[in-house]
């Protein structure tokens, strides 16, 4: 593909309609260093020009440029077999404490938004060795009557309540199963105990992208529930917004899933998550 060939192309997408503001105002030069970057991987730690032009699409003589200038940024390095790799200023970016190390860093702030947002109790809960959850912390509401955790840290099994749903629908297959196929015993009188019905509702979980729960671990309160991930698209974890029922009656949840749904994603995009990671483990794309 020519330089003019790929000049032409790009002003032709811009004159797209359904590209938006928001394309028209993209950087190319940026959009294309971001495609070098992302062809690098633990089993491709190093490739040459032709092969990153072919990953890219960009021809030859663009890619070589572009790798120059990233070069000189410390955004990429040459081996001494003339390939090039991941730059020093990458390494120094990971190390320098600017990203969040802990669930609990990535998504304290964006917990204190969604509590501003909608002024019910906030809780961040924590997948844990052996498919159980904690919670480890909350954003409590103003209201004098709310939801408050009273058990940080304490493991809960997954099947129980919106938090755990939003994990399991995305947990492993196989592992989701081994769950399912445990001893579900009724903690309330709302707790959905029919594996069969479980599969139905972590269906809908992965569709929507958010969970709901109607007093099922606890009495008297509703939760709205949604999945955070790590680099990998792994569920590491998940952000709840839960209330008292008289204040959550059902159309209140429904309108709050997106909105809880796009907290917990801003979460997963500070841990390195990207949409695509999340759909090749889920086999379907990642609700926007």
């Amino acid at each position: 593909m020519s330089e003019k060939t790929e000049r032409g192309t790009a002003r032709g997408a811009r004159q797209e309609p359904r590209e938006g503001a928001a394309a028209r105002s993209r950087v190319q030069s940026i959009d294309r260093a971001v495609l070098i970057l992302r062809c690098f991987s633990p089993r491709r730690p190093e490739m040459g020009i032709s092969d990153l032009a072919r990953a890219t699409g960009l021809s030859t003589s663009t890619t070589h440029r572009i790798l120059a200038s990233m070069q000189h940024n410390g955004l990429v390095r040459q081996t001494r077999q003339r390939q090039y790799a991941l730059g020093p200023l990458l390494v120094q970016l990971a190390r320098s404490g600017a990203f969040p190390t802990t669930l609990r860093d990535a998504a304290l702030g964006a917990m204190r938004e969604l509590r501003a947002l909608v002024d019910e109790t906030v809780g961040l809960h924590e997948l844990l060795p052996g498919n159980e959850r904690a919670v480890v912390d909350q954003v409590e509401s103003h209201h004098a009557l709310r939801r408050t955790y009273t058990e940080l840290g304490v493991p809960i099994p997954l099947v129980y309540g919106a938090p755990g749903k939003a994990m399991l629908a995305f947990l492993d297959p196989a592992a989701a199963e081994r769950v399912l196929a445990g001893p579900i015993d009724p903690v309330t009188p709302t707790t959905i105990t029919d594996p069969e019905r479980l599969r139905s509702e972590l269906e809908e979980v992965r569709g929507e992208g958010y969970a709901l729960s109607f007093s099922e671990r606890t009495p008297g309160i509703r939760t709205v529930a949604a999945p955070v991930f790590d680099h990998e698209g792994g569920v590491v974890g998940s952000i709840s917004v839960s209330a008292p029922e008289a204040r959550m009656p059902t159309e209140r949840m429904r309108e709050m899933g997106p909105q809880v749904r796009r907290v917990a994603w801003s979460v997963s995009e500070v841990l390195g998550c990207a949409r695509e990671a999340v759909a090749r483990r889920a086999q379907s794309a990642w609700p926007v």
